[in-house]
């Protein structure tokens, strides 16, 4: 990952959503993108231009247009027609974006769609969050990994966030997959943790 003192950047070209620009590079703002937030708040995984990702809730193309700055593909799903809208644009401007307009849900829907991928990466607002990243891990080589932004009150609003962080470790590991990392991801979102994980 490319840091500039103590600011994370990616290499590529600037204006996706009027981010500032660092020495030709464009700044990755924790406070816009989770994933940003992980790297200064964790160790999470590098992101090599030899990567395949597998994106779930792509959203309007924020951060997977930085994930696109650092990979060969990103298969970038979103299911509402909105921010689609907005991801075809990201796609349009960076060649190395698939979109693909889907239910996360229903993996069988894209899979004649997406290869096997290095890392698979989810952000997805959904009460069966865990489900949702067990069952996208057949897209995931061996060895490879997941990263799961979970969404806590998105899961069960009535539990503490710490008893529904520990119920997705939980189906995690029950589903075989490795966790290498998790941590909340405050000061610069709340309620929220990323559970990194490794498929033997």
């Amino acid at each position: 990952m490319n840091w500039i003192g103590e600011v994370l950047v990616s290499p590529g070209d600037g204006g996706v959503y009027n981010e500032r620009m660092l020495g030709g590079q464009r700044v990755w703002d924790p406070f816009r993108s989770k994933l940003s937030a992980l790297y200064y708040a964790g160790k999470a995984i590098e992101l090599t231009p030899d990567m395949r990702i597998l994106y779930l809730g792509a959203a309007n193309g924020t951060t997977v247009s930085h994930v696109a700055d650092y990979s060969e593909t990103v298969y970038a799903l979103e299911f509402a027609p909105r921010p689609m809208q907005d991801l075809l644009e990201v796609a349009r401007r960076r060649g190395n974006i698939v979109p693909i307009m889907a239910d996360a849900t229903q993996p069988d829907q894209y899979a004649p769609l997406v290869e096997a991928v290095d890392l698979l990466y989810q952000d997805v607002a959904q009460p069966d969050q865990a489900l949702i990243a067990v069952r996208n891990s057949v897209f995931l080589k061996r060895g490879g990994h997941l990263i799961l932004m979970l969404k806590t009150r998105s899961v069960d609003v009535r539990k503490e966030p710490a008893e529904v962080f520990h119920d997705t470790l939980d189906v995690l590991t029950a589903a075989g997959l490795v966790v290498i990392e998790s941590v909340w991801l405050e000061p610069y979102h709340h309620d929220h943790a990323a559970i990194v994980c490794r498929k033997p």
